[in-house]
């Protein structure tokens, strides 16, 4: 019983993977722009967006259904936009306050 809880941890650590990539990726193609953030930041604001838009629309009452769940899917790309941007411009800025001179 033990392994097949240890398959099911692996397998739900690899969905959340490749979850938090597509919501990544669609993120950075929805912002405007170049973003200077690698492709590990773009899985990991991925991750954490899917996880907190799935939060978010459980408390907002947002049913779980067996197809896609479309609202559930507005939100966790909403917030990967607002991540990869905040990442993007907290990447920016370090890089301005390195050039310039004191």
């Amino acid at each position: 019983m033990n392994g097949h809880r240890d398959a099911m941890n692996i397998s739900g650590i690899i969905s959340a993977i490749v979850v938090g990539a597509i919501i990544g990726a669609l993120g950075r193609l929805i912002l405007p722009g170049r973003q200077p953030i690698g492709i590990l930041m773009t899985l990991l604001v991925g991750i954490v967006a899917a996880i907190a838009g799935t939060a978010i629309a459980q408390s907002v009452g947002v049913s779980t259904t067996n197809g896609v769940d479309w609202i559930e899917l507005v939100f966790q790309i909403g917030l990967a936009v607002i991540g990869v941007a905040l990442v993007a411009a907290f990447k920016t800025r370090g890089r301005q306050r390195r050039r310039s001179p004191r």
